[in-house]
């Protein structure tokens, strides 16, 4: 099956990537990181989320950090919002992209957010309304696709439910996360052709964390099946506070690798990446 030929890289390490961050990180790091992104040639960066700030410390600078970026034209900095009260602190900051999340598991949900998958959805129903009435772009979230820590093994059919009303509530696309990274090839064209069923792949991502070395097969799947959005994260950022032993997302600059390596178009400069991934990592102390 042929590939896509170009595909949209959503960066996601200004908020995935740097939320589960023991020590705080800096404002002014925060910014330059995404100006750095900025200049790559990405056209969508997650910039903060408006979440509760005893849950994640690190992004309760969000609306600063928004504020102060340098917005370039062409390019959408979406932020995560999980509740209506997250969403009227984005609109109060002025943002144009909002992104909403859920899961395919219970057992996830409940531990995640404190609620369950129909709690969670129905926390939604004012914020699509609100999005709805200002014009603000939706993405839909859910995580534990390819496996659960708790359940193990999730159903196809489990995922395209999920898929299935967050597409029908007026998400514009659906990024599918591999939160604990055990997925496979094989699990992941099954996913999909179960998902496909119910949303089209035009209107499909797909997440994948590295925990076993297998995203990069993974996306390789994904592309198999059209999709043709791919999230990652600058110098492999994140992780997950709720699922163990969970490493972080793959790296947008083995992405890159990949898709340019197969003659893919993304748009995106892997030197100019790669530099936004040397100032991160130098200032998390990592190498």
């Amino acid at each position: 099956m042929p590939y896509p030929e170009k595909v949209r890289i959503v960066e996601v390490g200004p908020r995935d990537g740097l939320q589960n961050e023991k020590s705080e990180v800096s404002t002014q790091t925060k910014v330059k990181f995404i100006n750095l992104l900025s200049d790559t040639g990405l056209t969508v960066i997650e910039a903060g989320a408006f979440v509760s700030r005893d849950w994640v410390p690190q992004m309760a600078d969000t609306a600063k950090v928004y504020a102060a970026i340098d917005k370039k034209p062409g390019i959408a900095y979406p932020v995560l919002v999980p509740n209506l009260h997250g969403m009227e602190d984005a609109v109060k900051a002025g943002v144009k992209d909002i992104a909403v999340f859920a899961a395919a598991s219970e057992t996830f949900s409940q531990k995640n957010i404190n609620c369950s998958i129909a709690e969670s959805i129905e926390r939604f129903v004012p914020v699509m309304a609100e999005a709805k009435k200002r014009g603000i772009s939706v993405r839909g979230y859910i995580s534990c696709v390819l496996g659960c820590p708790y359940e193990g093994d999730i159903a196809p059919e489990a995922v395209a439910r999920v898929a299935k009303i967050l597409y029908g509530m007026g998400c514009a696309e659906i990024s599918l996360g591999d939160t604990i990274g055990i997925g496979t090839p094989e699990k992941t064209h099954a996913m999909l052709q179960a998902i496909k069923k119910e949303v089209p792949a035009h209107a499909l991502a797909v997440h994948f964390h590295d925990t076993y070395g297998r995203a990069l097969d993974n996306i390789k799947a994904a592309l198999e099946e059209e999709v043709a959005v791919v999230d990652s994260a600058t110098g492999g950022l994140g992780g997950c506070p709720y699922a163990e032993g969970a490493t972080g997302n793959v790296s947008t600059e083995s992405v890159l690798r990949l898709l340019h390596g197969l003659k893919i178009k993304t748009g995106v400069s892997l030197e100019k990446v790669a530099e936004a991934g040397q100032f991160i990592t130098k200032a998390l102390n990592r190498a």
